[in-house]
């Protein structure tokens, strides 16, 4: 009974020395595991995970064990590991490096009346394309730029209307089959060749404008939307992950609450800022 108090007592006070950093420390080492994890997922490595998982085993064993020639072999084949790790993982890591440093300069590029406007025009376009079965693949950029995309299609620069986008994509355009990019609010380049998804646990169902699609969202935060030529259904794409079979209210909605959402955030932010002046 002593021991199981003593044991209590320990733990308590071993809880209450922990410190402010001891905190921060711990909620950064479990925010590094889940991006591991997430990590893991998004690439499908859960074999290659496996494989390090019985190597540090067996390394740790091989301590425990005093097994020094075999445990010398594993310690040096882990640090080649890792160097071999960082380059067959590099697209992946440059990605998630190059979404980190877009979150620190997430500032406000287009007014809400110029990207309301765009949503709007984009959704009319959208329902009479998937009326008419016209294929369409239409990307609003974000915090990551496109620009290496947009140097692959054709500079249009104008402003965001139902019949010019039904004209891009209108199937004997020149520009149809390529992507069409919004910048700010304004069509800012189509005809634009999309980097296809590594998946491979796609459907069938899913054609080379959904692949495209998906492995766009997969290498940025951008929102793409897709009208199948087939079944005239609309998706959209947003981190790796597919959205099918939207309605004309739902695109309306989710455009409305993924793109103008942070705006709107700001502007709270700004009037709050305001009050505490005044007041």
């Amino acid at each position: 009974m002593d021991a199981l108090s003593n044991a209590i007592s320990g733990d308590i006070n071993y809880l209450l020395a922990i410190g402010v950093s001891d905190f921060i420390d711990i909620i950064i080492v479990a925010y590094l595991i889940y991006k591991a994890i997430w990590f893991l997922r998004k690439t499908n490595s859960y074999n290659l995970a496996q494989g390090l998982l019985i190597l540090l085993v067996v390394l740790w064993l091989s301590d425990v064990f005093k097994l020094t020639m075999i445990n010398n072999l594993l310690r040096k084949a882990v640090e080649l590991g890792l160097i071999a790790l960082l380059i067959l993982f590099q697209p992946e890591l440059r990605r998630m490096l190059e979404r980190m440093g877009s979150s620190f300069h997430s500032g406000r590029t287009a007014s809400t009346t110029a990207m309301d406007t765009a949503i709007n025009q984009t959704v009319l376009a959208c329902r009479d394309m998937s009326a008419s079965r016209t294929g369409a693949l239409i990307i609003f950029e974000r915090n990551v730029k496109l620009s290496n995309i947009m140097s692959t299609g054709t500079v249009i620069n104008a402003d965001a209307t139902a019949e010019l986008i039904k004209n891009i994509f209108y199937n004997k355009a020149p520009l149809h089959d390529g992507a069409m990019i919004l910048r700010e609010g304004r069509i800012a380049a189509a005809g634009c060749v999309l980097p296809l998804t590594q998946s491979t646990n796609l459907s069938k169902e899913l054609g080379m404008r959904h692949r495209a699609g998906i492995g766009l969202s997969e290498q940025s935060d951008a929102v793409v939307i897709i009208v199948s030529e087939e079944t005239g259904a609309i998706s959209v794409a947003m981190d790796g992950m597919l959205k099918r079979h939207l309605t004309e209210p739902m695109l309306d909605r989710l455009l409305h609450s993924e793109l103008i959402r942070e705006d709107n955030e700001q502007d709270k932010r700004n009037i709050k800022n305001l009050l505490k002046k005044l007041f």
